[in-house]
């Protein structure tokens, strides 16, 4: 299931780079808000992840 949550993490990024880049484009201040709420709410899950794997890493290593 990691790497599913990593995917879907990448996308959540990516709609959020979208929507910041329309908000931009179109002067929107709240939807470019909302999109750099999204590239932030995935770059925090991606973070989860990847110290969730770190720790797996770790105990695999000493386990």
């Amino acid at each position: 299931m990691g790497i599913m949550n990593k995917i879907r993490n990448k996308l959540t990024m990516g709609k959020g780079r979208l929507k910041q880049d329309a908000g931009r484009a179109t002067d929107d201040p709240y939807l470019a808000a909302e999109g750099q709420g999204d590239r932030v709410a995935g770059a925090g899950r991606q973070v989860g992840e990847q110290a969730k794997d770190a720790g797996k890493n770790i105990r695999d290593a000493f386990g």
